[in-house]
């Protein structure tokens, strides 16, 4: 039986911004998105002072999808490269 399984690189970026409006806090998120990559996560703290808020963004990789194939669940994971993670396991 063969295993098939999906892989794709793990890497994020960050980046902080401030903003008025949560609105304009995701707008200046979206100007330092990467192509490949989408937003996981960007809490909010609001500033002391100022009507302003700030957020550090936290995007992952999500494009670079590649497929491996192994006789076995061990020798599937071991042909994982370091850097990279297991989406999907099927059967051929």
């Amino acid at each position: 039986m063969m295993l098939i399984a999906l892989i794709r690189p793990i890497e994020t970026s960050t980046a902080d911004v401030v903003g008025t409006t949560l609105a304009e806090v995701l707008v200046e998120l979206e100007q330092h998105r990467k192509p490949g990559f989408e937003l996981a996560s960007a809490p909010v703290r609001m500033l002391k002072g100022v009507a302003k808020m700030e957020a550090t963004g936290t995007f992952t990789r999500v494009d670079g999808v590649q497929e491996i194939e192994a006789d076995d669940m061990a020798s599937l994971e071991a042909k994982v490269p370091e850097g990279w993670r297991m989406l999907t396991v099927r059967t051929a």
